[in-house]
């Protein structure tokens, strides 16, 4: 399924996200939601099964229009939430919220009650405590020490649960009642993929090898990513490639002044897209190794809408 090999530019529109898509109700990092549009544009209009093999925040698979849904991540926590979340009556996860931010007296300035609940999720590992405390995070983030205790700090005067996370959170919880969705915690490599075919897509947003946070480096309980786990992602997809299966890989070539060879170079087999990604100012020289960040989408198929795209060269 190898098509030439194409280096496009693709530049998100995005005016239209406000209203056109669902938002996830976690701000995880690595989160594709401003990209949607690019991505969208990138993947086939007729998707049987999709898979979402680092699902993190889901952004991307709660959006996609396909029959059946997988969705998957190696983070416990994330995939029990949306369980939660699909699987209780909306009205009930609503109240179960609210219930929490009565029961600690959470506001924007109370800490007190954020330290108190926070202390409470990390002896019970209860699902909606850690769902609430999201909402009070610093910003709300999502941070374990090596302990795999919850450790964000308080977001004091900034973070709280208010009417629109609420309106959010309701339109992401039809979406996964209504939509065909299937959840698994497995590392990657344990995901069965031996049933699709020539109209699914495989979508993979991994930890990115040049630019691993602290919530990927492998000291805090959760898998780290070096380069084995890059080759064994790279050598899986060339596989599915070789089965005629699709697949679309996020990812960046290049990240405050590294640059990733080894993706560099398997990536010249396939079609690469560049996103132009405003909040982290992606650069337009690509042959500069300070580049700040250089985001692409690395697909073994020619997009349908390929045509409005400028094409351009890499090397």
């Amino acid at each position: 399924m190898n098509p030439p090999h194409h280096r496009k530019w693709l530049k998100a529109n995005r005016n239209s996200i406000k209203m056109k898509y669902i938002k996830s109700p976690l701000n995880y990092a690595g989160g594709k939601y401003k990209l949607l549009d690019s991505l969208f544009e990138i993947f086939p209009k007729n998707i049987n099964t999709f898979v979402d093999l680092f699902a993190g925040g889901f952004n991307v698979g709660i959006n996609v229009s396909a029959k059946t849904i997988i969705c998957n991540d190696q983070i416990s926590y994330l995939i029990d939430l949306y369980k939660f979340l699909k699987l209780t009556p909306t009205e009930e996860v609503i109240e179960q919220i609210k219930n929490r931010i009565d029961e600690f007296q959470l506001t924007k300035q109370n800490a007190e009650g954020y330290n108190l609940l926070r202390d409470r999720y990390n002896m019970n590992k209860n699902i909606v405590d850690f769902f609430v405390l999201t909402f009070y995070a610093f910003n709300h983030q999502i941070r374990f020490n090596n302990s795999q205790k919850f450790n964000t700090p308080f977001g004091k005067d900034r973070s709280s649960y208010n009417d629109s996370i609420e309106k959010n959170l309701v339109l992401f919880c039809e979406a996964l009642k209504n939509k065909n969705i299937n959840f698994y915690n497995n590392d990657f490599l344990s995901v069965d993929l031996n049933s699709l075919g020539k109209n699914d897509l495989v979508y993979c947003d991994p930890p990115y090898l040049i630019s691993t946070g602290s919530y990927n480096d492998g000291k805090r309980g959760f898998k780290d990513w070096t380069e084995l786990e890059e080759y064994q992602l790279l050598n899986l997809l060339d596989d599915l490639n070789n089965r005629g299966v699709k697949f679309a890989l996020s990812n960046v070539l290049y990240h405050k002044g590294l640059s990733n060879e080894l993706l560099i170079e398997w990536s010249k087999k396939y079609t690469v897209y560049y996103l132009d990604k405003s909040y982290s100012n992606c650069s337009y020289h690509f042959k500069e190794r300070d580049a700040k960040t250089v985001e692409v989408v690395i697909t073994n198929f020619e997009s349908e809408d390929y045509a409005q795209c400028q094409q351009i060269s890499l090397f």
